[in-house]
């Protein structure tokens, strides 16, 4: 019996005409105007210039968009894309990996770093280290909402069904109780992500913890990435190479980032 399961059949287009509106692209853009009301708060209370604001958000769209994108070219599809390489560009089809997210963001700050605020690139990694943990919580709703990044059954009565992912069928010809129930992961690291958002946001407000560069910013790498780590070993493997692998390709990539941010804990200095 699956008295217990939660059958997760939500369309993932919001509208689908005339135009063609998504829930994984609304929570995408929320994450973006959430990141950016919160920053600017915080801009606000470290008396920078405000053209700031506009200017960095372009710099870590772009940075996102283009890491994530050729993240999960390279990171898990190379042998497809490396022969169908037009298609690298088209986003829309789907294909974002979260560690070539957080690399294009570290490069896009330390491009404004370099030519805006013209400070060290760990001011800028500080603050909005803080924004995209908060963003992290939307991007997996999304993939929820998506039935995407499904965790590995459970094998009990408790979890997610997701027919979207798992029928071979028409849902109304689909016979549920023969789908696997599922860790529901998304809703792990969301919230998971959600909570370290909150550490964050709370530290950041001390006077003597945000005196320490670089720390908010080695702290998100640390907790974040543990998280994911610790996370994959309920999900499912994006791409088949990984079934080889002893730990996924996800926990290989969160290792370095983990590493990154208890050496900037332990090397934050106090600069005021």
């Amino acid at each position: 019996m699956q008295f217990l399961a939660i059958t997760w059949t939500v369309n993932p287009d919001i509208i689908s005409s005339p135009i063609t509106v998504r829930w994984y692209g609304l929570l995408f853009a929320t994450a973006f105007f959430l990141g950016y009301y919160l920053l600017q708060r915080i801009y606000k209370k470290d008396g920078v210039p405000e053209e700031w604001l506009d200017k960095i958000l372009v710099y870590v769209m772009v940075g996102t968009v283009v890491g994530a994108r050729l993240g999960h070219v390279f990171f898990y599809d190379w042998d497809y894309y490396s022969k169908n390489l037009s298609e690298i560009p088209m986003v829309w089809k789907g294909g974002l990996a979260s560690h070539g997210a957080g690399i294009g963001i570290i490069t896009a700050l330390w491009l404004f770093s370099k030519y805006v605020t013209k400070k060290n690139i760990l001011w800028s990694l500080d603050r909005v280290a803080i924004t995209v943990a908060l963003g992290a919580f939307f991007i997996r709703l999304g993939n929820l909402m998506n039935s995407e990044i499904v965790g590995k059954p459970t094998g009990s009565d408790w979890g997610f069904i997701f027919p979207l992912r798992d029928c071979r069928m028409p849902l109304n010809q689909c016979d549920f109780s023969t789908l696997p129930v599922r860790h529901p992961t998304q809703l792990y690291e969301s919230f998971s992500y959600l909570i370290v958002f909150g550490v964050l946001i709370f530290l950041f407000s001390k006077k003597d913890w945000k005196s320490y560069q670089g720390r908010t910013f080695g702290l998100f790498m640390a907790l974040l990435f543990t998280v994911r780590f610790l996370i994959e070993f309920l999900k499912e493997n994006q791409s088949a190479f990984e079934d080889n692998l002893a730990l996924n390709m996800g926990q290989n990539l969160s290792i370095p980032f983990i590493l990154v941010g208890l050496y900037f804990i332990l090397r934050s200095k106090k600069t005021a």
